[in-house]
């Protein structure tokens, strides 16, 4: 969700929701009975558009020099998962699932962002079934180093949501490594069947609770656990059961990152203050933070005080707390200060959630009543889900492309006639 604004919302609300009155969007969780009732639903993600099968493989990372700012007396452990061009297409079962079974049961439960973040009803939808397009631990395609792309999830967001454009990303020859940010994160499953969730909920009930400063701790861990990642894939090769030929996939000299809400956010807060990350796009991400109560006064983070002098991309959505970057305290300082390339770019008729699978999956499961179209519309907006996803993977692919590879197809130049549902500013 977004930060701040549409993710004071949502935690202030999903603290409610633990306690079982209502969600962040304002959906009432059902009563204890009513979820699991009836069939339930299926969906599918999009086919990836580039030329190349999908591989993937997870891997579970301890940080033993940091302890874990939301559990102390821990040290910090993440999960990433790696996706990557194999030349072993998967089909049928040899898909790898969206969700390990544990985290897809919790994610669709009373304490799950399925519901807090997107008012789906609890206990409706198998979201282990859905299946991605990437064979499990496939060897990685030969044909030397690739660039790499970090992908960061919105505040609460499993890593899985975004899917259906990490999988493009990688069919068009990018590795890509999404990150889990663990207790803050809906659910986070572990090798040998541990499972830890979100401590938000929870925390978010204490009365007088600082919500800014919740916020700014989040993002202080975002980074934190990113650049812990960027060490990580430096050591790779040393690494073992990693699948064939995966460590030498990723070329370290080419790095982007992409995040949606609080994972654009990161994004960008990383690459200024990590120059391991040559390019970012934040997408639909807020760069500031709230006053105490959530509501009153602003604070700017670094990134929009100082600026970044390398490119980056803002895309933004029909919101109400969206669109230009001249409607965003945040976005408009990092604009003002920045010297590298920026662009920002406004998609019509969408919502927050556009970026994300829940543009894909959601309108699926509300044909099958997971959801209602009120909701919906909340979620994705009325913009049509195959335009939308169409103009997601366009525009990240052209960015990356252009800053990571020398490859212009010049749809960042201007506004474009194959996308007029796409307001361009520069």
């Amino acid at each position: 969700m977004g930060i701040p604004g549409r993710a004071v919302a949502a935690v202030v609300l999903a603290a409610a929701a633990a306690v079982g009155t209502i969600g962040a969007t304002g959906a009432v969780a059902a009563a204890p009975g009513e979820a699991g009732t009836g069939r339930q639903a299926r969906a599918w993600l999009p086919e990836p558009s580039g030329p190349y099968p999908i591989g993937t493989t997870a891997l579970h990372l301890t940080d033993t020099g940091r302890e874990d700012p939301w559990h102390p007396g821990q040290r910090r452990e993440l999960m990433v998962s790696l996706w990557y061009p194999t030349s072993h297409p998967a089909a049928g079962d040899d898909r790898a699932p969206y969700m390990e079974p544990a985290a897809g049961k919790h994610f669709d439960g009373p304490d799950g962002v399925g519901l807090l973040n997107y008012g789906t009803a609890p206990g409706r939808t198998d979201w282990s079934a859905i299946r991605t397009h990437a064979r499990r631990d496939a060897p990685a395609l030969s044909g030397g180093p690739r660039p790499v792309v970090l992908y960061s999830p919105g505040l609460g967001d499993p890593r899985t949501w975004g899917t259906a454009l990490v999988e493009d990303l990688a069919s068009r020859g990018y590795v890509v490594v999404t990150v889990d940010h663990t207790y803050e994160a809906s659910e986070v499953a572990f090798p040998g069947g541990d499972l830890a969730p979100s401590v938000l909920p929870g925390m978010l009930g204490q009365p007088g609770l600082d919500i800014g400063a919740v916020l700014r701790k989040a993002m202080d861990t975002r980074v934190a656990d990113t650049r812990f990642v960027l060490d990580q894939l430096a050591g790779l090769g040393e690494r073992p059961g990693l699948p064939a030929g995966v460590a030498r996939a990723l070329d370290l000299g080419r790095i982007g990152m992409v995040g949606q809400s609080a994972g654009g956010f990161t994004a960008l807060q990383t690459m200024h203050d990590d120059p391991r990350i040559a390019a970012g796009v934040n997408m639909d991400g807020q760069l500031h933070f709230p006053g105490p109560d959530g509501h009153t006064g602003v604070t700017l983070p670094s990134v929009a005080e100082d600026g970044l002098n390398r490119p980056f991309l803002l895309m933004g959505t029909g919101s109400d707390d969206s669109g230009s970057y001249r409607n965003q305290p945040g976005w408009n300082a990092l604009w003002q200060h920045s010297t590298g390339w920026h662009a920002d770019v406004t998609l019509t008729g969408s919502r927050h959630g556009s970026y994300t699978d829940a543009q894909p999956l959601l309108p699926q499961l509300a044909r099958q009543g997971v959801l209602d179209a009120e909701q919906l519309r909340k979620d994705v907006g009325d913009i049509r889900p195959g335009r939308a996803e169409l103009a997601t993977r366009s525009y990240v692919a052209s960015f990356f492309d252009r800053w990571l590879r020398g490859q212009d197809d010049h749809l960042l130049d201007g506004p474009s006639a194959r996308f007029p549902e796409m307001a361009y500013e520069r």
